[in-house]
């Protein structure tokens, strides 16, 4: 296992800058059985900004985690020749004294800790054996000021935004003088000013001579600041692409990525038919007692049987709130305004209540609060309608299976059962299990909240295919998106919010990303 070490001279010649940082050759790497990884070989060059791309569960993030010694030497076969020299990572430390840093998606901060202990935890600035605290402030501050973020090194985590501790957990790493970063996902829960502050910083970095490794599904990034990109498809490389040679563009990716292509990545509906309101509230406004304020004001909105409305807005526009005001009120707002549904006027004191009048919540946050990660798929859909298999108030272990496999089969949820733990889905099947759960309760209006936040192109084309067989079928759909080309792409008619209120009503044949964020920066 590891292959042949290959001599330190093979792999550095004279001209440093242009020459591989990191080859990976032949990795394999097997789970139970699976093949997750199949002689898969990756290049990169010392500072470039190369990116992994691949549908979810093609291997990217297992590759990264062989690179960085989370999967040790020994549990997988093929070489890393990192700075010219084969490694044995036995875990992740060995990686980090090499100059490799990776960064998850899900942050590694201590929340109630302060910034400048966050940047030096595990790598504390000492003088004689004793942590020299205004040292470490002062090192914390050479290091913010890497990243261009200006804030007190004494503020506490918790009290920054998520765009601002991404920035500081890059300049945790950039304080163990990394020379290798990688980043998996890490503008997926960053708005659009977030993400292009970091995209940015990654620009500055590659100019200091940091080499990048950053694993995105947002195409337009890939396009933006690729030098290179690297497409895994089903556990092995597909190609690398090059922008020096006008290679990465969207439908060369797609392509790859999937092995076909996608003409249209938003399937059209040819017929289109509304009828009848479903939903409208008027004057509707939600105050939060413990914020003091309101995060919905005035709303008036309406929703048609067989439309898709898409809620366009910032980050903190109010529109996941607004969604959740009219799904039972979970978090105890101070409601306001009048709710009718099929033309009745409504209302919810429970989640429990929305969903007997035919309403469904799909969360933005799968992990946190949509699924059951540590159960299988099975217990997942029938999570939120337990009567449907349980007739005389018993749970039917047969027809629990039986709708979980229909749910398994229609949304071409790939599991070799349905009592895979969902926890080990890639996170496009996560969302399908997510939105089979709330079919299973036979909604008449689905609401979903950012449907396609982190998964791969060829998932969302399957959750948009899905949208409109439901739509075909009566459904109505409100969807929350901050990906303006989704909303374009998939709405009748868009809602922009900002500061919690309606700014815009726009037919999707006359909306354009311009009027839209017009709309949303009021």
């Amino acid at each position: 296992m590891g292959g042949n070490i290959l001599d330190k001279k093979e792999h550095r010649t004279a001209g440093g800058r242009g020459d591989n940082i990191l080859e990976m050759r032949g990795i394999s790497k097997n789970f139970t059985g699976v093949k997750a990884l199949s002689d898969v070989n990756f290049q990169v060059k010392r500072g470039e900004i190369h990116f992994l791309v691949g549908e979810n569960g093609a291997g990217k993030s297992t590759l990264m985690k062989v690179l960085s010694g989370v999967y040790p030497y020994g549990t997988y076969e093929g070489d890393i020749v990192y700075e010219g020299t084969v490694q044995q990572f036995g875990k992740i430390t060995d990686s980090v004294k090499t100059g490799i840093a990776i960064i998850y998606q899900e942050l590694a901060l201590f929340p109630d800790l302060s910034v400048y202990e966050n940047i030096f935890a595990g790598n504390e600035v000492k003088r004689g054996g004793v942590i020299d605290w205004n040292e470490t402030i002062i090192q914390s501050r050479k290091m913010l000021d890497k990243v261009k973020l200006n804030v007190n090194p004494e503020t506490l985590i918790r009290d920054l935004g998520v765009g601002k501790q991404q920035l500081v957990e890059i300049a945790k790493t950039l304080s163990k003088d990394v020379k290798l970063l990688i980043l998996d996902e890490p503008t997926a829960a960053l708005n659009e000013n977030d993400s292009e502050n970091l995209l940015q910083l990654l620009r500055e970095l590659k100019n200091q001579g940091i080499t990048c490794i950053m694993i995105s599904h947002k195409l337009k990034e890939v396009i933006s600041i690729a030098d290179k990109a690297t497409v895994i498809r089903d556990g092995k490389t597909i190609c690398t692409l090059d922008a020096a040679k006008g290679e990465i563009t969207e439908a060369q990716i797609i392509k790859n990525m999937v092995g076909r292509d996608i003409e249209d990545i938003y399937p059209k509906r040819p017929d289109k038919k509304f009828g009848e309101h479903i939903l409208e509230v008027k004057n509707w406004t939600a105050y939060d007692p413990t914020l003091g304020r309101n995060l919905v004001k005035n709303v008036d909105l309406y929703v048609k049987k067989g439309e898709i409305v898409g809620i366009a807005g910032l980050m903190g526009s109010g529109r996941t709130e607004f969604a959740l005001s009219i799904f039972g009120n979970p978090r105890n707002y101070k409601l306001d305004g009048e709710l009718y549904v099929d033309g009745k006027r409504s209302k919810f004191r429970h989640t429990s209540e929305a969903i007997k009048a035919g309403i469904a919540y799909v969360t933005e946050d799968r992990k946190g609060d949509g699924l059951f990660l540590l159960q299988d798929i099975k217990s997942n859909v029938s999570a939120a309608n337990l009567k449907g298999i349980s007739p005389g108030g018993v749970i039917n272990d047969n027809e629990e299976v039986k709708v979980a496999n229909e749910y398994k089969g229609s949304m071409n949820i790939k599991a070799p059962s349905v009592e895979q733990i969902v926890g080990n889905l890639s996170g496009g099947n996560q969302q399908k299990v997510s939105l089979g759960k709330w079919l299973f309760v036979g909604p008449q209006l689905l609401i979903l909240d950012e449907p396609t936040r982190g998964i791969d192109v060829g998932a969302k084309f399957e959750i948009y295919t899905i949208m409109n067989k439901l739509i075909a079928q009566g459904m109505s759909i409100i969807m929350i998106s901050s990906e303006l080309g989704e909303v374009l792409g998939m709405s009748d008619r868009i809602y922009v919010m900002a500061e919690g209120r309606i700014k815009g009503e726009i037919a999707a044949e006359e909306a354009d990303q311009e009027k839209i964020m017009q709309f949303a920066t009021q």
